[in-house]
């Protein structure tokens, strides 16, 4: 009696260890790789309307986000991160901006996505901006993903998330 009590707490205990992972586990693993190299896989892969995909090729450029910069790109300046890359255009009339931040181990994921939702300006260029609703802050894993755009934010989420498989 006391060996099959003991079977089903082991059984017990292992059912809950596995009902405590995360969905998928997709929001807790790591992307590998460079910003630069995230951001491309992005970029190639984005189901864009073809005047972006040539806008991609010429009209962006990529900045490198310092803690000095973090505001104008995040909303924020006391965003702590390891290291952030933004992408926005060299001259375009419309407003775009897409931003990866990698987070500092142990950092509060959900809470800078809301700091950064909450904080970021989508009036930050002049005379033009993007609506709320096409603002887009997601993650995976240690990898902050801001996208700001009237026409591509989606197809852009789209690509970052397809990242994760």
């Amino acid at each position: 009696m006391k060996k099959i009590i003991t079977l089903i707490l082991a059984l017990l205990t292992v059912f809950s260890l596995a009902a405590c992972k995360p969905a998928g586990g997709s929001k807790t693993s790591n992307l590998e790789g460079s910003l630069e190299d995230i951001l491309k896989k992005i970029y190639d892969t984005a189901k864009v309307d073809d005047n972006f995909k040539e806008y991609i090729k010429s009209g962006l450029q990529n900045e490198t986000v310092t803690a000095e910069r973090a505001e104008y790109f995040l909303g924020k300046a006391d965003i702590e991160f390891k290291e952030a890359l933004a992408s926005e255009p060299i001259i375009r009339p419309g407003a775009y901006s897409l931003v990866l931040v990698r987070v500092k181990e142990g950092a509060d994921v959900e809470k800078i996505k809301k700091d950064i939702k909450e904080n970021v300006d989508p009036m930050k260029w002049i005379c033009v901006g993007v609506k709320e609703e096409n603002i887009i802050v997601d993650n995976i894993g240690d990898i902050v993903f801001l996208v700001m755009s009237d026409d591509q934010a989606k197809p852009l989420h789209d690509a970052f998330l397809a990242l994760k498989n």
